[in-house]
Parts: structure tokens; C-alpha cells; sequence
């Protein structure tokens, strides 16, 4: 007989097989065995607690064991739920690690300082968001912010973070030169990867022990659900130790993902790398654009457009040695610009018909924010602007009829 014709994919065989297939494979069909109905889409589940086994000699204290399904096997949402279990099992297979998710970013931010408790926090520039739960800490640990041109002093236990591509520029940093500091003075590094989602950027590949994501931006992409989540690097010899604290710390802070927001992030996984790239291309190109005409004073962009920064424009004399290396499916599918006044800038936005004037990123609309009206510590002539998956060549026009507009 034909070994073939008897041949059955089980969860164990796809499991094994799931790993070596593309990353658009894996985000459709890393939880095909996740369920026990046989729907092709995920199932919305809204239930808080679930019922314990009838049976009493099947009971065990702290567990909900479901013999006749071991992916069903809940207590109370609190601790996990089925969407929020399905959405972090296949995220696991397209970040390479464990995964934990959590109710927002900062959430998952959060958390991370309340695992690691360092005494000092080396960071940059970023999401003033990160900033401010860096200030909530210290009044309950007195941890210290230090900025990363002091990192001469880092020692062990300290936790540097950086976060790349930047907010709300999109330029990168080395993950691995900030990796190398850290493991030599023995030190945590954690990595804010919103802006460089896969399959764009793996910052465990470059040494960090924990990576952050806003799932609000590209992991949701459709302006409807907030998330974050964390990444532990699978390698790390306390991984098990960091995973399990990580769930019993979630347990007690209340802050683990909502049922919809784990559904709804189940759906938009499955475009996640067909809308990135998309994106990551639109931006490099409307980027590469307003810097040329910028070197135009005689053109009208040039005109009112003081600057712009972009990952894909970063001039270092290294860019091939690390850049190129470190996100070498395209940059930040977000760049800034700024005007020539202050006045400029907060009229642009009212000037476009395509971009949303609005906060946050990632979204299948093109935004653009003018920055000060979210984090008031930007420079006012700063715009933040995020691609969308329109076409680029109706962005680009309505960029530049509002810079004409302005003039």
C-alpha cells in the first residue's frame, strides 16, 4: 500500500512543518489546529469564566484541563482566553519567541520594568509614553533615567531600551552595537520594535533579551484595537523563569488583552507582511521624493519644507555594515517632516484629502499628525506622517497640492 494514502496531517505534523514555510504562511496557518470547531475563521469568544470539568476526579486546583481538547482548556479571562491564546500562539511563530500580549503597549512596557525592576533605565528619545511609566516607577523604586550618551556608566542589573526605528522619525538604530554594551557590563537590553514590525526587523537576531510591540500599530492596522506585546529571546537562559513571571505578573496587574482585541488581531495577522511591505515601499518612495525636491529651493515643496528624516536617508558611512543588515526587507513605513514655520505645519493637515489628520500609525489610512498635539515636548514645525496601503501616486499628489495650498 501507498505509506501516502494513509497519511493525515495532525497538529503535530503541521507544528513541526509550520516553521520552515514562509512568514505569510505561517500568519494564515499557525492556528489551524488552535480550535476545536472547524470554522476557517476565528471564532469570537466573549465568555469570562469556563466551566470546570463535571467529572470530580478530573479536578485540579488552579487548571481547567479539557481532555477532549487540550487548546480549550480555560479558568477565567483574566489569566488567558481563547482569542488572546490563539493571537500570541501565531505570533509566536512570526517574532521567534515567546510570546505574551497584554490590553495596550505601554501595558507590555510596564510590565517589562515590573519583571526586570532595574535600578537605572538608560534611554533615548522615543514615545514620551515609555518616558512617563519610567516616571511613574520612580516613585515606587526610585528608578533612574540615564540618556544613552551615558551608557560609559552602564553596569549589571541596569536595562538600556532602546527604541528602533525611532517615534516619531523612522531612523534606526544599531541593535546590535546596544546589545554588545549591554552583555559586556552585563546588562538587560529590551527593544521597542513598534515602527519595525515583521517582516521588516528581528531585533532577537541582534542580541535583545525582550522585544516590545504596540500591536495598536502595524500587528492591528485597522484603527480598531489596541494591544502590545512582548517577545522573550528564546535562547536566554532564564526565558521559562522571565515567561512564567511575565503570566503571574499579568494575573494581578490586570491588564491582559480583551477578548475582541485578541480576535480582532487574529484577522489582521493574516495581511500583516502584505501590508508592511506595501507600506515600507510607499514610505522609502514619498520619502526619497520630498528629499530631493527639498535641495529644490525653487520648487514648491521646497518651499515649506525645512527637513525630513527617514531610516532609508540615514547618511553614517555604516549604513551597508549594519542598516542594510538589520532591516533588509525595507525601513519604517513612517518618516517626519519639518515645515519652515510653526504656523505651516499646523495648517498643512487641513490642506490634504487623502491623509487622516490624527494620532497613532500603522493603519490602512495614511495619517499625519502634526506632533505637538499629542506630545507637546516636539519640535511644532514636526509632522508625523504614516503610509497607509493607498496608491502612492495619489499620496504623493495630495502632498503636494497641500503644499502648494500653504503657499
Amino acid at each position: 500500500m501507498d505509506r501516502n494514502s494513509t497519511f493525515t496531517v495532525t497538529a503535530d505534523t503541521m507544528s513541526k512543518a509550520l516553521p520552515n514555510m514562509a512568514m505569510s504562511t505561517r500568519a494564515i496557518h499557525g492556528d489551524d489546529f488552535a480550535s476545536s470547531h472547524t470554522g476557517i475563521a476565528p471564532a469570537m469568544h466573549v465568555a469570562v469564566n469556563y466551566r470546570y470539568a463535571r467529572d470530580p476526579t478530573k479536578l485540579v486546583p488552579g487548571e481547567n484541563k479539557n481532555p477532549s481538547d487540550p487548546n480549550d482548556s480555560f479558568v477565567y479571562s483574566r489569566y488567558s482566553a481563547p482569542n488572546g491564546a490563539r493571537f500570541e500562539k501565531v505570533l509566536e511563530g512570526l517574532l521567534g519567541g515567546p510570546v505574551i500580549t497584554y490590553s495596550t503597549g505601554l501595558a507590555a512596557f510596564h510590565a517589562i520594568m515590573v519583571l526586570l525592576n532595574p535600578k537605572r533605565v538608560f534611554i533615548g528619545d522615543g514615545y514620551h509614553g515609555v518616558h512617563a511609566v519610567i516616571h511613574l516607577m520612580a516613585k515606587l523604586t526610585g528608578v533612574q533615567k540615564l540618556g544613552l550618551d551615558q551608557l560609559g556608566q552602564v553596569e549589571p542589573g541596569d536595562l538600556i531600551h532602546i527604541e528602533t526605528p525611532v517615534n516619531p522619525t523612522g531612523e534606526a538604530r544599531n541593535i546590535a552595537f546596544f546589545s554588545h554594551v549591554a552583555r559586556k557590563a552585563g546588562a538587560y537590553l529590551t527593544v521597542d520594535s513598534t515602527f519595525g514590525p515583521p517582516p521588516l526587523q528581528n531585533p532577537l537576531e541582534f542580541g535583545a533579551d525582550i522585544v516590545l510591540h504596540s500591536a495598536t500599530k502595524y500587528i492591528g492596522g485597522h484603527s480598531d484595537m489596541m494591544g502590545g506585546v512582548l517577545v522573550v529571546r528564546p535562547a536566554n537562559a532564564i526565558e521559562k523563569w522571565w515567561m512564567a513571571t511575565l503570566y503571574a505578573e499579568r494575573l494581578v496587574m490586570g491588564n491582559s488583552i480583551g477578548n475582541l482585541e485578541g480576535w480582532l488581531g487574529l484577522r489582521s495577522l493574516r495581511t500583516l507582511e502584505l501590508r508592511v511591505t506595501r507600506q515600507s515601499q510607499t514610505a522609502e518612495n514619498l520619502a526619497k521624493w520630498i528629499h530631493e525636491e527639498i535641495n529644490d529651493s525653487s520648487s514648491d515643496v521646497g518651499r515649506v519644507v525645512e527637513s525630513i528624516k527617514h531610516a532609508s536617508l540615514q547618511k553614517n558611512g555604516v549604513k551597508e555594515a549594519w542598516l542594510n543588515k538589520q532591516m533588509p526587507r525595507g525601513f519604517a513605513p513612517v518618516f517626519a517632516i519639518w515645515m519652515k514655520t510653526a504656523d505651516q505645519a499646523r495648517q498643512f493637515p487641513s490642506k490634504l484629502c487623502i491623509f487622516q489628520h490624527a494620532t497613532s500609525l500603522g493603519d490602512v489610512e495614511s495619517l499625519i499628525e502634526w506632533r505637538a498635539m499629542s506630545d507637546t515636548t516636539c519640535d511644532p514645525r514636526l509632522l508625523r506622517i504614516s503610509c497607509g496601503l493607498e496608491d502612492v501616486n495619489d499620496l504623493r499628489k495630495d502632498l503636494l497640492q497641500g503644499f502648494k495650498a500653504l503657499l
